[in-house]
């Protein structure tokens, strides 16, 4: 069996992160992307305020 990428998170500090993902217009062709990134619980508002 494959062992799960998001086991490691379950313990100890991992839980104070979120994996937060925001949609962002691409300022060269106009399309839209996505941006991913590991980001602690506390500053995940002012991630997205961004």
């Amino acid at each position: 069996m494959a062992k799960k990428a998001v086991a490691t998170l379950q313990k100890g500090e991992g839980r104070s992160f979120a994996k937060v993902i925001k949609m962002v217009k691409s300022p060269k062709t106009g399309a839209y992307i996505f941006q991913e990134e590991m980001v602690h619980n506390d500053k995940v508002k002012e991630f997205l305020a961004k």
